[in-house]
């Protein structure tokens, strides 16, 4: 049961002031309800008497605004931000108020892909840096997608890299065609072959599945050998489905992947920013944000080299990523579900956790409806944060309109879970659960 010092009315000065004149969000819950209801399910009792059995709960020392699994929705991912009170929007310019000023943002990965507005996202998130904000920008797996979709194209072409455009690309041909439409010019397509070698340069070439298998031995297991060839013909069917819905030949395609790396991996370049500052981890006290998950060499290498060493190393692994690293332990952090197939997290890795301070894993990538859900994941508690903010997920899951929502963590040990689409702000304060 939730001992609380304070009212239920007292609680609810725990959510900011919203500026919203438009009303755009006038159907954001402004009342508190227990996460948890009058109990916490067993799974999730056994994690909170770890914490306590570990040194109890350490707090961030400002509040924390986690907002994940934007994909590409600018307005999504806006409304937001003014949902949790940290920013006002005056036409298209926005401002940060005396919540924004004081919090610290962390943007929790899958920025691009999906929704309507990839360009529009990232100056969102510009305009935010701008701002003055305090903030993080992790890692998701489809951030890392468009790398290595770019990559393969411009790099060596290699059995082991040959057909990873098709098999990253897929979900990247609405951002592509922004790109396009914003940066290509003339030039850029007069410097292209025709259509055909545009093609074989985009696709894996005939026989790769054999001289696929050759390579990858060694690298890869057995099993993900079979699976990436057995997928890669519904890979190809579902990328020609999607690139005519873009409206994008071969060659257009060819020039925005080749501007993509322009504009995103060149010093300089209009976008380099994001994957500049992008990190996969972040540690607030108690509290580990990541996009997807963990697993135990990553909880190893967390309490040896902090946060720091994990970020380090996935940067400069990311740069040249291969597919030994996308099925590797630092890129687990960004795709992990926890499946049989994933980089393990066992009792080990999470005792180490535990040892070292962290109670809980704020993620994404596992999209929920009626907002944020708290699970106990392998005996470690996860804050699941992806609320479906983007509208194409909203639109294929039956959701209406524009999503809006975050995570509001307090120096006090208050965590509150707000989205549109539940009719009240969860309320879960785990240092004062008995």
């Amino acid at each position: 049961m939730d001992h609380l010092s304070q009212s239920t009315e007292a609680a609810a000065a725990l959510l900011p002031p919203v500026h919203d004149p438009h009303g755009h969000l006038a159907d954001l819950p402004r009342a508190l309800s227990p996460w948890l209801g009058g109990k916490a399910p067993r799974p999730i009792s056994e994690c909170l008497a770890r914490a306590r059995d570990h040194g109890g709960w350490h707090w961030p020392e400002q509040p924390v605004i986690f907002v994940s699994d934007a994909h590409a929705d600018a307005e999504g991912f806006l409304r937001s931000l003014v949902a949790a009170g940290v920013i006002r929007r005056d036409g298209h310019s926005l401002s940060l108020t005396a919540f924004g000023q004081a919090a610290r943002i962390i943007v929790g990965g899958d920025s691009l892909d999906k929704g309507p507005s990839n360009l529009d996202l990232l100056d969102a998130l510009a305009a935010l840096r701008a701002s003055g904000a305090q903030l993080d920008l992790l890692a998701g797996n489809h951030d890392l997608r468009m790398r290595m979709a770019v990559d393969a194209v411009r790099g060596p072409r290699s059995a082991l890299r040959e057909h990873l455009f098709v098999r990253m690309g897929r979900k990247i041909l609405p951002a592509l065609r922004e790109v396009f439409d914003r940066f290509v010019t003339d030039d850029d397509l007069a410097a292209l072959p025709e259509e055909a070698a545009c093609a074989a340069r985009l696709l894996p070439s005939k026989g790769w599945p054999k001289r696929f298998a050759k390579a990858a031995r060694g690298q890869l297991s057995a099993r993900t050998i079979r699976k990436e060839i057995t997928k890669l013909d519904e890979k190809l069917q579902k990328f020609d489905r999607e690139r005519a819905k873009v409206e994008m030949s071969h060659r257009a395609l060819l020039a925005a992947v080749l501007k993509c790396h322009d504009i995103f991996f060149v010093p300089g370049g209009a976008y380099a920013w994001f994957y500049d500052e992008m990190e996969v981890v972040a540690r607030c006290g108690s509290l580990l944000f990541v996009h997807a998950g963990l697993c135990d060499e990553m909880c190893r290498l967390l309490v040896q080299g902090g946060p720091r060493e994990v970020n380090a190393r996935y940067r400069t692994e990311a740069e040249t990523a291969s597919l030994g690293f996308y099925f590797g332990p630092l890129a687990n952090l960004v795709r992990t579900k926890y499946r049989a197939s994933d980089c393990a997290l066992t009792r080990a890795g999470v005792d180490l956790l535990h040892r070292d301070g962290i109670h809980m894993i704020v993620q994404g990538h596992v999209n929920n409806h009626s907002g944020q859900h708290l699970r106990a994941k392998r005996g470690l508690l996860h804050l699941e944060g992806d609320i479906t903010l983007d509208r194409a997920s909203r639109r294929l899951e039956g959701l209406e309109g524009i999503g809006a929502g975050a995570t509001l963590i307090f120096p006090s040990g208050d965590v509150i879970g707000l989205s549109r689409d539940h009719p009240t702000a969860k309320h879960f304060a785990p240092g004062r659960l008995v």
